[in-house]
């Protein structure tokens, strides 16, 4: 069954400016070198918290540095002021947001790439050792399968149900995509540990993602019996939480700033569904060091 497509509210990030990506040419400007490049992500933003868990998983502290921001940018135009000087000499007179996330060139003090997916798939590529395989080969039309249903039958889905100034047909149509895309995805999980197999990839760092913020975010728009519906799907709640006890998942869910970054920027109102905690994320919060 096709998924229906909702606009999606557009936030104070711009779309990615920067597209550089790694290579193994050591005549191209980004040869993959370790400890010469270094992210900057807010975890609290479904990007960077997306590159965070790619980063865990490939055991990367040590190739490519972190640097973590705060969960809300401190700049009015949605960008933080700790990145403006890497825009700057990325991009002459550049007037847009410096937006995080970022993938910098500690050598030459400028960004590659402010593109989440190319990040993740460079990381992986050229620095993943292929553990674990997080675009296995084969199976790139099915990863890309399971994003388009996170981001258009669960999040764009969750986002249009609960606008309130959303007319109540088209609010039940996106309701009726959202529990049709958690319905699919509970059945593909149910004979596997994780949504390709036995083996985590970057459809399970999108998914797991996708059920974060539908639960601490978007639940706090939807009506008590929506969130009941979300809630009936036991297959698919069980896998979040046990990803969410994975050091390379739990350790970066930063629930403080989800919260005060989307208080910073929700202009929605707040329904009965927040009442309804889907699951106890605290208890696997884990710290970072």
């Amino acid at each position: 069954m096709s998924v229906t497509r909702f606009a999606v509210v557009p936030s104070a990030q711009p779309a990615p400016t920067f597209r550089g990506r790694l290579g193994r040419d050591a005549r191209s400007g980004h040869y993959a070198v370790p400890r010469r490049y270094r992210l900057h992500l807010s975890t609290a933003c479904p990007d960077g918290l997306r590159i965070a868990v790619a980063h865990g998983l490939l055991g990367l502290d040590d190739i490519c540095p972190v640097t973590f921001l705060d969960a809300v940018p401190d700049c009015p135009d949605g960008g933080h002021s700790a990145l403006r000087p890497l825009y700057d000499a990325s991009a002459h007179r550049y007037t847009g947001a410096a937006a995080a996330p970022v993938l910098s060139d500690d050598w030459s003090g400028r960004i590659v790439s402010t593109h989440a997916p190319d990040i993740i798939r460079d990381l992986a590529r050229h620095f993943g050792g292929g553990r674990p395989a997080l675009h296995p080969c084969g199976m790139e039309g099915e990863i890309e399968a399971v994003e388009r249903l996170c981001a258009q039958g669960i999040e764009a889905a969750a986002q249009h149900a609960g606008r309130a100034d959303g007319d109540a047909g088209e609010r039940a149509a996106a309701l009726g995509s959202l529990f049709d895309a958690l319905g699919r995805l509970e059945r593909r999980l149910a004979p596997h540990a994780y949504v390709l197999g036995d083996q985590p990839t970057a459809a399970d760092i999108e998914l797991w993602v996708a059920l974060v913020r539908l639960d601490t975010v978007h639940r706090h728009h939807l009506d008590a019996a929506a969130v009941h519906r979300i809630a009936g799907h036991p297959v698919l709640w069980a896998y979040a939480r046990r990803l969410a006890a994975h050091p390379a998942f739990g350790t970066h869910l930063d629930l403080d700033g989800i919260a005060r970054r989307h208080h910073a920027h929700c202009q929605g109102l707040e329904a009965a569904g927040a009442a309804v905690q889907i699951l106890d994320w605290a208890g696997h919060v884990g710290r970072r060091a």
